[in-house]
């Protein structure tokens, strides 16, 4: 499972600065006046990682080498600023170049160099307040975050989970297996440490790579999460994913409300793409797709979405539901219906009503749901 760097980014005058240099801006690291600090391993990583030869960079002094000797491309940052993450990105390259990082951040007088230089391959906006975080690592409220971090094992895993962040190293593990074990099995536990020292489509570059060894069509199976980011939209950036803020919450809140004893939430990764719930109940599998809106176009790709995860879900969905924050129009409801998929909406707080397609349809459907699943788990 990727680590979780938590990097301060706005608390002083030089770090704002440096943010405004190699954050808000991308570098050109192929022109000569970076280019010639590096060294030949470092410059191909770079343009290997970043074939366009340009790439936001961040870093840490001297002091931080013991956290981040670990530290490796496709772990995750979180970037602290105001009492938030600001922003969520991934490490690209990493390495240290004391002399590249004077040339970036040009040291303050007195102040310590930077040392340790890394590339962010995405970065998304964020606003998680702090007591959030805190609460995901299991801090008290008022802990502000004073320096670098790096988070591992089960403390690493929670954030991911709670924030719904898939790194590209958790989401390559899930697609190169076929074995559904629940994500995390093959990290640190709770012998795992942090330090601190104060200062939605899914793309393949190659369809036969997402397959596993034997040609079967990977899927993983991980616990519910919540997201807590204040996002606008279901993004993939080049392999990270974080997920609609108010499509997590809603997930969350019916999955405390309304689930059943002896219903398991849980959700899969396949190379369609992560459901947003699939729950084990009495009555079977059902996958259920989140929406935060009750429009149109939301509940069409709802509808589009639950027919592409059908066929991989871990056992034959018997139901498929979408679920919104508030009725949709008759007509999108009639729109599900034909494809017997379920409508489920929120009626007040904690309080959800489901709409269920005819049993007629949704009998007759079933065999276009799992249409071409026997190709895919034999």
């Amino acid at each position: 499972m990727a680590r979780v760097l938590i990097s301060p980014s706005y608390g002083s005058v030089a770090t704002r600065r440096h943010w405004a240099d190699t954050v808000d801006r991308r570098i050109a690291f192929t022109e000569p006046s970076y280019d010639g600090l590096l060294t030949p391993d470092q410059r191909t990583w770079l343009r290997e990682l970043h074939p366009e030869g340009t790439a936001r960079f961040w870093g840490a002094t001297p002091t931080h080498d013991k956290k981040f000797a670990d530290v490796r491309s496709g772990d995750v940052v979180l970037f602290t600023g105001r009492n938030q993450v600001r922003a969520i990105a991934e490490v690209g390259a990493i390495f240290r170049n004391g002399a590249l990082a004077d040339v970036l951040w040009p040291p303050e007088t007195g102040e310590p160099s930077w040392h340790t230089v890394y590339s962010l391959l995405d970065l998304v906006e964020a606003e998680i307040p702090y007591a959030e975080l805190n609460a995901s690592i299991g801090y008290r409220p008022a802990h502000n975050f004073p320096g670098q971090m790096v988070l591992r094992g089960d403390k690493a895993r929670s954030v991911l989970e709670d924030f719904m962040i898939t790194s590209s190293v958790d989401w390559d593990a899930a697609v190169s297996s076929t074995d559904p074990r629940p994500a995390g099995d093959e990290s640190a536990g709770d012998d795992a440490e942090e330090d601190e020292v104060a200062g939605d489509e899914v793309a393949w570059d190659d369809a036969d790579s997402a397959r596993g060894a034997d040609g079967r069509d990977p899927v993983r199976v991980a616990a519910a999460e919540m997201m807590r980011t204040h996002r606008t939209q279901y993004q993939r950036m080049r392999r990270m994913v974080v997920v609609d803020r108010r499509e997590a919450l809603l997930v969350k809140e019916y999955r405390d409300h309304v689930l059943a004893p002896g219903e398991d939430a849980e959700r899969f990764y396949c190379t369609s793409g992560i459901s947003d719930l699939y729950i084990q109940g009495p009555e079977g599998a059902e996958v259920i797709e989140a929406k935060s809106s009750a429009g149109h176009q939301h509940v069409r790709q709802a509808l589009g979405q639950l027919l592409d995860y059908a066929p991989h879900s871990p056992s034959p969905a018997q139901r498929l539901a979408g679920l919104f924050p508030e009725a949709p129009r008759p007509q999108d409801i009639a729109l599900l219906h034909r494809y017997g998929i379920d409508c489920i909406h929120r009626e007040a707080p904690t309080r959800f009503r489901r709409l269920p397609a005819p049993r007629e349809r949704r009998e007759l459907m079933r065999g276009v749901w799992s249409s071409g699943r026997e190709a895919l788990v034999e």
